[in-house]
């Protein structure tokens, strides 16, 4: 059973209705129907970003990403995580407040900086611990290509292996550019020699990310999921019952 029934879903976020039953399908699809977990979303704030900020992309991705937890997470909010050379703000999106919200918070926020990861991934590691939660968290990390500092982003992934976050990699923009092999690179680090388990994945939505359909965007958020809860319960990672 869904953590906000679609009945809540139509009284608060009408807009969002279909998106709900498309990510609904997607996690029975992939036998994480009734699944509880906690989902984070952290956007790209660089320079670079910029035209997907204006033609409403990374909009699109929120209200996707919130149609989706609707089904995880029963408080109608999803933590979001703004990010450039440093974290650029740490606040949320919320169901009965999604539309036109990136656009207010975005103009809040100064100068867009370059793209340096591992400080996004510790402001999302610190607010899951410091919630005491015990559920599984879906980590939604979009970003337009690889971070100034590689190898801390590597140590950051790798030490947070050892946590019940999975993060889900987005790529946004040409898809022959280099800038996204770093990612591709850390979607394969090795088990068990740097990380307990396979903790990532990545997939490539194009230089229109709005243009892929939200069963496929669904099915690539949450396709690799259900293969890390396995590894993480076996490891203990995941707490018994959680």
């Amino acid at each position: 059973m869904s953590a906000i029934s679609l009945t809540k879903v139509e009284e608060t976020a009408p807009a969002l209705v279909s998106l709900y039953k498309s990510a609904g399908v997607s996690l029975r699809k992939h036998g994480l129907d009734g699944l509880r977990a906690a989902v984070y979303l952290v956007v790209d704030y660089s320079g670079s970003m910029k035209p997907y900020y204006n033609d409403g992309s990374v909009q699109a991705l929120a209200d996707r990403v919130l149609g989706l937890s609707a089904h995880l997470d029963d408080d109608g909010t999803v933590p979001v995580v703004f990010f450039s050379t440093e974290v650029d703000a740490e606040t949320e999106i919320a169901l009965a407040d999604h539309q036109g919200r990136i656009e207010r918070i975005v103009a809040g926020l100064g100068h867009m900086g370059k793209t340096s990861y591992h400080l996004a991934m510790d402001a999302v590691i610190d607010h899951y611990l410091d919630s005491g939660s015990r559920e599984p968290a879906l980590v939604v990390f979009q970003t337009d290509g690889g971070p100034i500092n590689k190898l801390a982003a590597e140590r950051y992934l790798c030490k947070a292996a050892r946590l019940p976050l999975f993060w889900q990699f987005i790529g946004f923009g040409d898809a022959r550019s280099k800038q996204f092999d770093y990612l591709r690179k850390l979607d394969e680090l090795a088990v068990p020699d740097k990380r307990a388990v396979d903790n990532a994945g990545f997939f490539h939505a194009g230089a229109e990310p709005r243009k892929v359909s939200d069963t496929e965007l669904y099915d690539r958020i949450v396709g690799e999921f259900p293969k890390w809860l396995v590894a993480a319960r076996a490891q203990g990672i995941i707490p018994p019952g959680a």
